[in-house]
C-alpha cells in the first residue's frame, strides 16, 4: 500500500480508503463488514470513511468496534454532517447547532475521542458560511476533530469558504469528497485546479461508477446474480446509468488493462490515482475479495499512452 499526505496537509492517508455507504450497518452482516474492515486495516489501508447518516448511525457503530481492535493513532477516521438525522427543524443542515450535536453523536457511536476529518456532507444554503466555517474551528481547536472538508460543494462554494476561513484565521478546508471517476469527469474543469490552489486533497467517492467500472457488466448480457444490476432494489437506478454505449466503452478498457495485467475496476482506480490531486480513493467492498482487487490498484503506474487512450475511450 503507498500513502499520500491529504492536499499540503501533513496527514498521510493510504491510496486506497475504504467507505461504508449503502453497506455496513446496513446490507452487508455485521461480522462480514468487520473482517472486511479488518483485511483492510492488515493489506496496509489506514483511512475509513463513514457518515453518521448511513443507516442512520449503524454504519458508524459497525466501523467503529471493528476499529477498536487496533491502535487508535493508527487509522484515519472519516465521518460527515448535514442529511436530516430527524424530524425536527434543527436535525439537519449546516447549523452550530446541528454540526456540533452531530460531531458529538458521532463520536459516541464510533466510540473514539476524536475524528480525524470531519466533512461538510453538502453545502448548507439556509445556514451563513461563517457560521459553519467557526463551529467546525471550534470544534478543532477542542480537540474533537483534527481536519476539516467538504462533500459535493461547487467550485464557487469551495472558494468562498476558503477565502472566509484566511479572512477570519479559521481552520482551513484540506479534502474535498466529489463524485469522481471515468463516467464523470466533471471536477476536471474547475473543481480540481481550485483545490489544488487552496492545497485540498481529493478524495474521490463512486471511483468504480456504481459498479460499471468494475467491467463484470456486459452489453447485451444479464447482470451478474447477486450484484448491484440485478438487485431489484437498486437494478432500476442502475440501469439507468448503465448504458449500452458505457458498458461498450468500459469493454474498451480490457485490453489496456490486461496489458498492465489489471482488472479493468482495478485499471479505472489506478486512472484516478494517476492525477496527483487525488490524495485516495474511497472504494466501498460487500467481500473481502472485492477488497483484495480493489487494493491492487495501489502503486500501479500508467504509460501516458495508455492514460491518452483511456481518456479517449471517456472524454471529459
Amino acid at each position: 500500500m503507498q500513502y499520500r499526505r491529504l492536499g499540503k496537509s501533513g496527514l498521510k492517508v493510504s491510496e486506497i480508503a475504504l467507505g461504508s455507504w449503502l453497506t455496513y450497518g446496513a446490507s452487508v452482516d455485521k461480522e462480514v463488514a468487520s473482517k472486511i474492515i479488518h483485511r483492510a486495516y492488515e493489506a496496509g489501508v489506514n483511512f475509513f470513511d463513514t457518515a453518521n447518516v448511513y443507516a442512520r448511525g449503524a454504519a458508524e457503530v459497525v466501523v467503529g468496534e471493528a476499529l477498536r481492535d487496533f491502535p487508535r493513532e493508527s487509522f484515519v477516521l472519516a465521518t460527515k454532517a448535514f442529511w436530516p438525522m430527524g424530524e425536527g427543524p434543527n436535525d439537519r443542515g449546516l447549523s452550530r447547532k446541528h454540526v456540533m450535536e452531530q460531531c458529538h453523536a458521532s463520536l459516541r457511536r464510533l466510540g473514539v475521542d476524536y475524528i480525524d476529518l470531519f466533512y461538510c456532507h453538502r453545502y448548507d444554503p439556509e445556514t451563513p458560511l461563517e457560521e459553519t466555517l467557526r463551529a467546525l474551528d471550534d470544534l478543532v481547536s477542542q480537540g474533537k476533530v483534527l481536519y476539516v472538508g467538504v462533500s459535493e460543494w461547487t467550485a464557487a462554494q469551495i472558494a468562498d469558504a476558503a477565502h472566509l476561513a484566511r479572512q477570519m484565521n479559521l481552520d482551513p478546508l484540506v479534502a474535498d469528497q466529489p463524485n469522481y471517476s471515468l463516467i464523470n469527469r466533471r471536477i476536471e474543469a474547475e473543481i480540481m485546479p481550485l483545490c489544488a490552489r487552496e492545497g485540498m486533497g481529493i478524495v474521490p467517492f463512486s471511483p468504480l461508477g456504481q459498479g460499471i467500472l468494475t467491467g463484470k457488466y456486459r452489453p447485451g448480457q444479464e447482470a451478474p446474480a447477486g450484484s448491484r444490476g440485478a438487485d431489484p432494489k437498486t437494478n432500476s437506478f442502475f440501469n439507468r446509468i448503465a448504458t449500452t454505449d458505457r458498458l461498450e466503452k468500459v469493454a474498451a478498457l480490457r485490453p489496456i488493462a490486461e496489458k498492465n495485467g489489471l482488472t479493468v475496476g482495478q485499471l479505472a482506480l489506478a486512472w484516478l490515482l494517476g492525477h496527483r490531486e487525488v490524495s485516495s480513493v474511497l472504494v466501498g467492498a460487500t467481500r473481502v475479495e472485492q477488497l483484495e482487487e480493489n487494493l491492487g490498484a495501489s502503486g500501479v503506474p500508467l504509460s501516458s499512452e495508455d492514460t491518452a487512450r483511456i481518456e479517449e475511450i471517456f472524454p471529459a
